[in-house]
């Protein structure tokens, strides 16, 4: 068989994304503080774009003379005259030259931070454990080890190394390194260098003296039932009557079981809303925040330095023309993102306005479709656009994916939130006797009666989602 070369003519379709489209997704799907470090950078990279900045007061910026200098024949001559001013402070005069020491003064005028700006920096549990451990005067065998102890202590303030490797770490013998960490034990907050729960518990009721009572039986051998709130299972074990168990659990229930986590260091994350929905009379209002957002626009000089005609090199001219495009695609690509979230919202107030006017249980069932017709868009720009997205609303601040959930049906005809449906829930847990807390069952039957039929374990799953235990453990006594 021979082999030959041919050129053959086929005409093909293919999608591609240009550079431009790309950067318009990229930058839909970011969050508003990654929008404003992407621009940071871009303006630290990109000499073609630049940020406007605010202009002056013409009233308050100083007059400056753009006249020519006069001829220097014809100049003045400039004479020093000094002249006293009414004002000196006479004594702070005197006094400074008349110390032997050196004393400045310092004008009110003069920037100087603030005092009430600084913020003095939160204590963590290790350096908190560690002056408690210089404090007793150790040996240097000692703060080897202790300084080892503590240096493998969770955030809660649990001891997770066995005692073998903190000996082989710190080169000592494991006799050694238990008396220190017995040392350590006693130290505030009290509970920590614990190696379980039940440690934890313990040192803290030995510490409030209440060492070998029933505290300490029940937190020995029942913490299983105590954490079922089975207290009859413990008064059958112990042979005591229900009112001892109660007033002991009282007092196990006041310990710390996190001895650490007063000293964590995690920071609250705050959400800055994208976007703004007031209410004037009966009407809504959107805004965008553009709060901190950077005014950009393309450097003239640039521009210029293409229109002017002037020979340069064709590297510098294709350097020029890429960050050129790169600065005109990325303001684009901002504004075309705003345009976008603003039109998301809108669709969302029309499909949601009775969430927007009376609440959570005026939700209503929608999904990314539903808004994607709405505005004429595919339902992937719509998930881009609504994630890491929040908005200010009079009912408080919300993701825009909120706003997109199932459809429960009701028993006679309509539909309502998934969302609605577990507000309804925590606010029939949030009724309940605490003595006699509903079962997931009992829940489900009483949403029967408000017409929305959904299965035990629907309850139990929406429960779990909004962080509340089962009724079991919900129980008080």
């Amino acid at each position: 068989m021979a082999l030959e070369l041919r050129q053959q003519l086929k005409l093909t379709q293919q999608l591609i994304m240009t550079p431009q489209l790309q950067m318009a997704i990229k930058l839909l799907q970011l969050s508003r503080l990654e929008l404003m470090e992407t621009v940071r950078q871009e303006l630290e990279e990109n000499p073609a774009l630049e940020e406007v900045q605010e202009t002056i007061n013409a009233e308050a910026a100083p007059e400056i003379n753009d006249q020519a200098p006069e001829d220097p024949a014809s100049a003045k001559e400039v004479t020093i005259e000094e002249k006293i001013s009414d004002d000196i402070d006479w004594s702070n005069y005197l006094g400074e030259y008349n110390t032997p020491g050196k004393i400045n003064f310092e004008s009110e005028n003069k920037e100087s931070p603030k005092f009430e700006a600084f913020i003095a920096p939160k204590e963590s549990l290790n350096e908190h454990l560690l002056w408690q451990l210089l404090m007793t005067r150790p040996t240097e065998e000692e703060e080897r080890i202790g300084s080892i102890i503590i240096g493998n202590l969770n955030s809660n303030g649990y001891l997770d190394v066995p005692i073998e490797d903190l000996a082989r770490m710190s080169e000592s013998l494991p006799e050694k390194v238990e008396a220190v960490l017995d040392l350590i034990q006693t130290f505030d907050p009290i509970g920590v260098g614990a190696r379980d729960l039940k440690e934890c518990l313990l040192l803290q009721a030995k510490h409030l003296g209440v060492d070998n009572t029933l505290i300490t039986e029940i937190i020995n051998s029942h913490l299983g039932n105590l954490e079922k709130k089975n207290y009859k299972a413990i008064c059958r074990a112990l042979k005591i009557n229900m009112d001892d168990v109660i007033s002991a659990v009282n007092i196990i229930r006041g310990l710390e079981p996190r001895p650490g986590r007063q000293f964590s260091d995690d920071t609250p994350q705050y959400i800055i809303p994208d976007i703004y929905v007031f209410k004037f009379d009966d009407e809504f209002v959107i805004t965008l925040n553009d709060d901190g957002m950077p005014k950009l626009r393309v450097n003239s000089f640039y521009k210029k330095t293409l229109t002017r005609g002037k020979k340069i090199s064709g590297e510098a001219e294709d350097y020029i023309q890429d960050k050129l495009r790169s600065a005109a695609w990325l303001i684009k690509s901002i504004h075309q993102r705003q345009k976008t979230i603003y039109r998301v919202m809108e669709s969302i107030l029309r499909f949601q306005r009775e969430f927007f006017e009376k609440g959570i249980a005026y939700l209503r069932p929608m999904v990314l479709r539903d808004v994607a017709h709405d505005i004429e868009m595919h339902e992937s720009t719509i998930s881009r656009v609504t994630t890491n997205k929040y908005a200010y609303t009079p009912q408080g601040i919300y993701e825009l994916k909120y706003f997109f959930n199932s459809s429960i049906q009701r028993l006679h005809g309509g539909a309502i939130a998934s969302a609605s449906v577990q507000e309804k829930i925590r606010q029939i847990i949030a009724g309940e006797d605490p003595k006699k807390p509903y079962s997931d069952d009992k829940i489900s039957k009483l949403l029967k009666e408000s017409h929305i039929n959904i299965a035990r374990r629907t309850v139990a799953k929406y429960r779990e989602m909004l962080n509340v235990l089962p009724s079991n453990k919900r129980k008080l006594v």
